[in-house]
């Protein structure tokens, strides 16, 4: 038994498959990273050219990767929502057409369940009876997404708190954008961020009043600041511009982990949970996954790096948990476009 998992919401058209038992059979991903990366961020209308043009192929290189056969497949699983209105479309309606094809079940999946599920991935399979880590705290920190969830159960999600304005992933890119860095922000922060020799630039906080709730856009606006004054005002020579870029860099870098750590402790703390879930694109970024692990005060359980980024295994395998457990359609229709759905 298979079950396909397709992720079209944003700019990465992919396509990944799981068995009955959670291993992963095959996952593939196209990357537009090379499209969207001359104006600094993504453009929707480029993106759904994209995946009309990449989802056939990706699809079929899925199937064939994992060696099955079409009779082998018992379920369809497809990102519905949160997303870009044009992305999700594609893939849903594909979705559905190969569903009717092969008269199989129809499952819309809620993105962020995906990343969320991500995090139950190990060593190539989706282990989703970890029942020993209820109740916890997931943050899922991505380009479009910054939110802490408190989970009872596979299924149990309640929306703790969420960012007021611009998602950490957005940050990042931005941030990168000020400092004539490129794009996608995040991996390239980082990397300036690593060759910093000072810890004397100091960026601002957004505490809040709320625990669980976020903001970025006052740090982006102090970050253009910096770079005015250190960088921008000054006639330096490129040696000095390099320092200064990796200075603010880290800075930056050193604002966001304060806030996203010590934020989630406190949260996990006010529930009583030991274990932190951390997903999303932004879960990638070295700094912060050593910096949490590091953390005493609770567990925290990152996936894979290659599975943080979206792709189509983690619709697989939220496919799979409501597949086993009855929640389906056999009438594909009835499965619409989200883009702005609110998270359970």
């Amino acid at each position: 038994m298979a079950i396909i998992g397709i992720e079209t919401s944003c700019d990465e058209t992919a396509c990944g498959i799981v068995d009955s038992k959670g291993n992963i059979l095959s996952s593939i991903i196209a990357s537009q990273i090379d499209t969207h990366a001359p104006y600094g961020g993504i453009i929707p209308e480029l993106a759904s050219r994209a995946h009309l043009i990449n989802i056939h192929k990706v699809v079929k290189e899925a199937i064939i990767e994992a060696k099955i056969k079409l009779k082998d497949i018992k379920a369809i699983s497809v990102t519905n929502g949160p997303g870009l209105a044009g992305s999700l479309l594609v893939g849903l309606n594909f979705a559905k057409a190969f569903s009717l094809s092969l008269d199989v079940p129809l499952i819309g999946v809620n993105h962020l369940e995906g990343h969320i599920s991500a995090c139950f991935i190990e060593e190539e399979k989706f282990n989703y009876k970890k029942n020993n880590i209820f109740p916890c705290i997931s943050l899922i920190i991505s380009g479009g997404h910054t939110e802490l969830v408190l989970m009872n159960d596979y299924d149990s999600f309640k929306m703790i708190g969420q960012t007021r304005d611009d998602a950490v992933g957005e940050a990042f890119d931005k941030v990168s954008r000020i400092l004539g860095l490129g794009y996608p922000g995040g991996p390239i922060i980082e990397k300036w961020a690593e060759k910093s020799e000072r810890n004397d630039y100091k960026l601002p906080r957004a505490w809040l009043d709320d625990n669980s709730e976020f903001s970025f856009s006052g740090l982006k606006t102090a970050t253009k600041n910096l770079a005015q004054e250190k960088i921008y005002d000054n006639k330096l020579k490129d040696h000095e511009i390099s320092i200064e870029i990796a200075n603010i860099s880290n800075a930056f870098q050193q604002s966001v982990l304060d806030v996203l750590l010590t934020k989630s402790v406190a949260v996990a703390e006010e529930y009583n949970c030991e274990t932190i879930l951390v997903s999303g694109g932004v879960a990638a970024n070295g700094f912060l996954r050593r910096n949490f692990e590091n953390n005493q005060d609770v567990e925290v359980i990152f996936p894979e790096r290659k599975h943080c980024t979206d792709n189509g295994i983690m619709i697989a395998c939220r496919g799979l948990v409501d597949y086993l457990a009855g929640n389906f359609t056999d009438e594909p229709k009835e499965i619409n476009a989200m883009p702005q759905l609110n998270f359970l």
